[in-house]
């Protein structure tokens, strides 16, 4: 590794207390995401204190988890960039004790615009669950 980039990763902002994906945060989701080029994915499985009505999962720790996704695309490729707008659509419940595939990718840019695409997926059946539009200004 050069010097340029261990000055890179060192100025890096750390996340640690992300609420998404924060190993240090004791109430977090602590989703670890994994990026292959520009597509982050991850695996989450919502447990009782997640839920918002009986034992289904609340709509915004979805959103928190789809943002994220989204997100991290960015974040592990060292894109520094704040969501601006994200958009969800839910198509399923999600219940307690389901795991929930995460999937974020790049659509377009334009300038310091990104327009990612992210869905969450069931992993028992492959059904999406939601989807959502997001947009990220880069820094």
């Amino acid at each position: 590794m050069s010097d340029e980039a261990d000055i890179r990763d060192a100025d890096f902002e750390s996340a640690t207390m992300c609420f998404a994906c924060g190993k240090d945060n004791p109430i977090g989701l602590q989703i670890d995401f994994l990026v292959d080029g520009d597509v982050c994915t991850a695996e989450f499985t919502p447990d009782h204190n997640h839920v918002g009505w009986e034992d289904t999962v609340h709509g915004g720790i979805i959103y928190s988890a789809l943002d994220d996704v989204t997100a991290n695309v960015l974040y592990k490729n060292r894109r520094k960039a704040h969501t601006a707008r994200c958009e969800i659509r839910y198509r399923q419940h999600s219940r307690v004790g389901e795991t929930l595939l995460l999937k974020g990718w790049i659509d377009k840019e334009k300038g310091r615009l990104v327009i990612l695409k992210g869905e969450a997926r069931r992993k028992s059946d492959n059904v999406v669950v939601a989807d959502c539009e997001t947009k990220f200004m880069l820094e």
